[in-house]
C-alpha cells in the first residue's frame, strides 16, 4: 500500500514515511493510492470477532509493509484495552460512546496507535530525535500528550487557543511534562492549525529537526478511527436494520474514517455530519461552493473549526463529485440554544446524560430520521460529559462525579508557554 499526496505534487510514500513526514511537501494530505476490500464473508460473521480481530483485519492492508503481523497486534492490544459500548436510547437511536479510554475522548486510540507507531519505526531505525507537533480545539491535546508521554525518542508540542478549551481538557494537556510542552496561542484552533501546517513546511525547521503532526491530518492518527464504526456495526448487526452514522464534526477526520469503512464494505445506509455554528461544510452541501470562514466559539469546541483539514480526503473519497457524495453523505449545523435543549431532552426522556458534542450528534441524527423514520440511527458521543462539567451541569441542573481518569488531573499545576505568532513558534521548536 502507498500513500499519495491529495495535490498530487509530491511522490508516492510508504505508510512509514506518511506517518514521519504528517503532511506531504506540496501541502496535500497523505491517502491511500487504493481501498482495500474487507469483503461480504467478513461481514456475515464479524460478530463471531473480537475487536482485535476486527481491527487486525481492517488495518492490516494500509500498514503490512512496514508494520509485521505480530507488531501490528501488539500496538492493537495495547490501544484497545477498553470498551466502546453502544448503549440504546430509543427504538431506533443508540449512542456509541467512545470515552472510556484514558483521556476520556474518542483520540485516545488514534493518539495511541500513532504513539506506538513512531515509536516501533524509531527503535527499528535508531532515528533521530521526532518532534511531534499538534494543534487541539480541546481533546486532541490530551489524548496526544498521554499516548506520547514518555515515548523514546519523541518530543511533543501542543498549540491550543487561550481560553477556548474546557478547563479538564486544558488540564490533562499542560500537567503531564517530562516529554510534552503545551503552547497557549491567543487565537482560535484555526490560528494553531495554520501555524502547524506552516512549521511542516519551513525550510529553517525541516533542515534543523524532524517534524511530524498528531492532528488527524496524520494517516496514522486518522486511519484507526475506522474501527468504532466497525465495532458498532457489529453490535448492531443483529437488529437487521438499515444503519445511520451522525457523527459530531470538527475537523472531520472521524466520520471520513467512518466513510473509509464503508468503502470497505461496511453496510451503512447514510452518514449525518453534525456540527456547531461553524457551518462551512453544510454550507457547501447547500451551494456546492467550499467558502470557508473565522471559527466561533461555542460549548461544543472541539467542533470550532472553520476550515476542516479532513473535508478534502471525504470528497476524494467520492472522486470529487459532489452528486456521488449526497447520497451517502449530509451535513447539518445547530446552535448552542438547540444543544442546551437537547442535552435537556435527551436527559429528560431517556435519563442519559449527553455531552455538547453528543448532543449535536444527537441533533444532526434526529433531523435525518424525520425523513427516514425506519432506519436505526446512531449518533457517537465522543467526550465523557464530565469535560464539559460547566455546561452540562448548569443545564441540566445536577452534579456530576468525577472519573478516575479526571480526578487524578485536578490536583495538579498547569505548565504552558504564552507564544504570538508563528515566529515565536518557529523560534521555540528552533531554541528546544
Amino acid at each position: 500500500m502507498k500513500f499519495h499526496s491529495l495535490n498530487q505534487q509530491a511522490p508516492l510514500v510508504s505508510f512509514r514515511e506518511a506517518v514521519i513526514k504528517g503532511i506531504a511537501p506540496d501541502k496535500g494530505l497523505y491517502f491511500p493510492t487504493e481501498m482495500p476490500a474487507l469483503g461480504t464473508l467478513f461481514f456475515e460473521g464479524i460478530h463471531e470477532l473480537d475487536m482485535e480481530e476486527i481491527a487486525f483485519a481492517a488495518m492490516r492492508p494500509f500498514v503490512k509493509e512496514d508494520l509485521p503481523d505480530k507488531v501490528l497486534k501488539d500496538i492493537l492490544k495495547k490501544v484497545l484495552d477498553f470498551d466502546f459500548p453502544l448503549v440504546p436510547l430509543t427504538e431506533n437511536i443508540a449512542a456509541l460512546e467512545l470515552f472510556h479510554g484514558p483521556t476520556m475522548a474518542f483520540k485516545d486510540v488514534g493518539a495511541r496507535f500513532m504513539a506506538l507507531c513512531l515509536g516501533y519505526f524509531s527503535q527499528q531505525e535508531a532515528a533521530g530525535e521526532v518532534t511531534v507537533l499538534v494543534a487541539t480545539s480541546g481533546d486532541t491535546g490530551g489524548a496526544v500528550a498521554n499516548g506520547f508521554l514518555g515515548v523514546a525518542g519523541v518530543k511533543v508540542v501542543i498549540l491550543y487557543p487561550s481560553g477556548k478549551v474546557s478547563d479538564i481538557q486544558e488540564r490533562q494537556l499542560t500537567t503531564l511534562g517530562r516529554n510534552i510542552t503545551a503552547l497557549e496561542v491567543d487565537g482560535t484552533f484555526d490560528d494553531c492549525q495554520r501555524m502547524v501546517k506552516t512549521a511542516f513546511l519551513d525550510a529553517d525547521l525541516k533542515e534543523n529537526m524532524q517534524l511530524t503532526s498528531a492532528n488527524s491530518i496524520n494517516v496514522a492518527r486518522w486511519l484507526p478511527q475506522s474501527l468504532y464504526f466497525l465495532f458498532a456495526y457489529k453490535e448492531a448487526k443483529a437488529l437487521d436494520k438499515n444503519l445511520v452514522f451522525s457523527v459530531p464534526s470538527g475537523n472531520f477526520g472521524n466520520i471520513c474514517a467512518g466513510l473509509v469503512a464503508q468503502k470497505m464494505g461496511m453496510p451503512v445506509a447514510h452518514f449525518v455530519a453534525a456540527t456547531n455554528c461553524n457551518d462551512t461544510v453544510p454550507r457547501f452541501m447547500a451551494t456546492g461552493q467550499y467558502a470557508p470562514k473565522p471559527s466561533t466559539a461555542t460549548i461544543s469546541n472541539a467542533m470550532d473549526v472553520g476550515d476542516p483539514s479532513n473535508f478534502v480526503r471525504i470528497r476524494q473519497l467520492f472522486q470529487n463529485r459532489n452528486d456521488r457524495l449526497a447520497k451517502d453523505f449530509s451535513a447539518h449545523s445547530f446552535t448552542d440554544q438547540e444543544t442546551k435543549q437537547a442535552i435537556k431532552d435527551i436527559y429528560g426522556s431517556t435519563g442519559y446524560v449527553a455531552d455538547p458534542h453528543g448532543a449535536v450528534g444527537y441533533l444532526g441524527l434526529k433531523k435525518y430520521l424525520e425523513a427516514h423514520p425506519d432506519r436505526y440511527g446512531i449518533f457517537l458521543e465522543t467526550a465523557h460529559p464530565v469535560k464539559f462539567l460547566d455546561t452540562v451541569e448548569s443545564t441540566l441542573g445536577i452534579q456530576l462525579p468525577l472519573p478516575p481518569q479526571i480526578q487524578k488531573v485536578m490536583g495538579k499545576d498547569k505548565q504552558s508557554l504564552h507564544i504570538e505568532g508563528y515566529q515565536a513558534l518557529k523560534a521555540f521548536l528552533l531554541e528546544h
